[in-house]
């Protein structure tokens, strides 16, 4: 009933820069937090940064100067804007959001299926 779609991964050299985006779509009544996580090869996921219904963000320390979360809520879409990239995000990106869909009693967490981001020279 809810799909999340990722989109804007790829590979990009140490230094350089990538934008994330998060579509939702389905049966959806209202979306609380939309959120990116990450996870490496052998590492579990882990929070990159979140963005709450009602407007206030987190961003991990690790990432904190270098990558921005974004909202439009009149496109259901969370954007991740990652500068000054290094090898260490290097990993898998997922998608997440916290939705309450039509004809589903309450609120559920929803993930998209990933998006590769390669930190390589």
């Amino acid at each position: 009933q809810v799909q999340l779609v990722e989109s804007g991964g790829g590979l990009v050299q140490p230094g350089g820069s990538l934008r994330l985006s998060c579509a939702a779509s389905g049966s959806i009544l209202s979306i609380h937090t939309m959120a990116w996580y990450r996870q490496g090869p052998g590492i579990q996921r882990d929070l990159v940064a979140r963005f709450t219904s009602g407007g206030s963000t987190n961003i991990a320390d690790s990432v904190k100067g270098r990558f921005t979360i974004s909202r439009d809520n009149a496109k259901n879409t969370v954007y991740l804007q990652m500068s000054s990239l290094k090898p260490e995000d290097t990993a898998v990106y997922y998608c997440y959001a916290d939705v309450v869909a039509s004809g589903l009693y309450g609120q559920r967490g929803y993930w998209g299926q990933g998006t590769q981001v390669t930190v390589s020279s």
